[in-house]
């Protein structure tokens, strides 16, 4: 299963926040992943409502990692970004072997397999030592 470009940047913006436990703002993470920063905005607002990020407006507003986020789990971060389809669609355009496929059957146990694997790692899980320190440092300036 291959995830969407949306499912990915949420995935990283939620691993940096997580690792920094300081606000930072949608341009710097925008800068700091190398993603653009209209993408961004859009999955920081979506992982807002997701409750993993909390967001404050004005001037020194920002985004940051929410006090309770580290309890959700990829699996659930990954539902809110792809949904709850199917690998393939059998519907459009109908196919023929609707009725009698077991590839359909053996796709969906095999999505439901991924999804409980990812269901088994919290948000905190994926920024433990060494991956944390490595997250703190992308596009950070230098040390002088």
């Amino acid at each position: 299963m291959k995830l969407n470009r949306s499912t990915d940047m949420a995935m990283r913006i939620a691993m940096l926040t997580a690792a920094s436990g300081r606000r930072t703002t949608v341009d710097e993470l925008a800068q700091r992943l190398a993603l653009p920063r209209n993408h961004v905005a859009k999955v920081v607002q979506r992982l807002q409502h997701l409750g993993v990020l909390v967001t404050i407006r004005g001037r020194s507003g920002g985004v940051a990692f929410a006090a309770d986020g580290a309890i959700y789990t990829v699996g659930q971060v990954v539902r809110a970004f792809e949904g709850d389809g199917e690998v393939v669609d059998c519907e459009a355009p109908a196919c023929p072997l609707r009725a009698a496929c077991r590839l359909r059957v053996e796709l969906r146990r095999a999505q439901e397999a991924f999804l409980a694997v990812l269901d088994q790692v919290s948000l905190a899980d994926l920024v433990d030592s060494p991956t944390g320190p490595v997250l703190l440092a992308l596009g950070a300036p230098p040390a002088p």
